[in-house]
C-alpha cells in the first residue's frame, strides 16, 4: 500500500509542474500576442536601396495614445555615432541621428493601423505624411511615407525585434 501511495503522489507532482509549465508557457504566449497588436517595440529598418538592415528604432506611445519613433542605433554601414542630419531643414538640422526622433504624432484609425503622423528621412532631410500598420501578427511593421496623398509614396517593412 505504502509503494502504491508514493507512486500516485510522484505521479501528481509530476501532472502537477507540467500544468505549472502550461501555465507559464500559456501566460507568456498571451503577453506576446498582445504585445503584437501594438507597433509599440524595438524594429529594424532595411535600406531600399541594398535591402540590407539599416537601423533599430524604438516606437513608444506618449498619455495621449500618439506614437513616435526614434532611431537607437545605425546597423552596417549606419553605425557611425557622430552621424548627422546635414540635410534636415527644421530644428533637427545637423543634430545626431543617434536617438533622433523621426517618427512623431502617429494616432490609431479604426481599421487597425496608425495614421495622421510624420516621419523623417535622415538621409535627405525630408519630412513625408506617415501611415503605418502590421502585418504576419504583428511581427512586420510596414511603415508608408508619401507627400499630399497615400498613393504618392513609398513603403518599407520593417521587422520587429525581441
Amino acid at each position: 500500500m505504502r509503494q502504491f501511495t508514493q507512486r500516485a503522489s510522484t505521479r501528481l507532482a509530476q501532472a502537477m509542474k507540467r500544468m505549472a509549465l502550461a501555465s507559464v508557457l500559456l501566460a507568456h504566449a498571451a503577453g506576446s500576442f498582445a504585445q503584437n497588436t501594438s507597433p509599440v517595440g524595438i524594429w529594424q529598418t532595411i535600406d531600399d536601396h541594398t535591402g540590407q538592415p539599416k537601423a533599430l528604432v524604438q516606437i513608444a506611445q506618449d498619455g495621449d495614445g500618439m506614437l513616435s519613433g526614434r532611431v537607437i542605433k545605425g546597423l552596417g554601414a549606419n553605425n557611425q555615432p557622430e552621424r548627422r542630419c546635414t540635410a534636415c531643414t527644421d530644428a533637427r538640422k545637423d543634430q545626431l541621428i543617434l536617438g533622433m526622433t523621426i517618427i512623431n504624432g502617429m494616432k490609431k484609425e479604426n481599421e487597425g493601423g496608425w495614421d495622421e503622423g510624420r516621419i523623417l528621412d535622415p538621409e535627405n532631410g525630408k519630412i513625408y505624411k506617415c501611415k503605418m500598420h502590421l502585418e504576419d501578427g504583428g511581427q512586420k511593421l510596414v511603415v508608408r511615407g508619401y507627400i499630399g496623398v497615400s498613393l504618392l509614396g513609398r513603403s518599407q517593412t520593417w521587422i520587429r525585434q525581441p
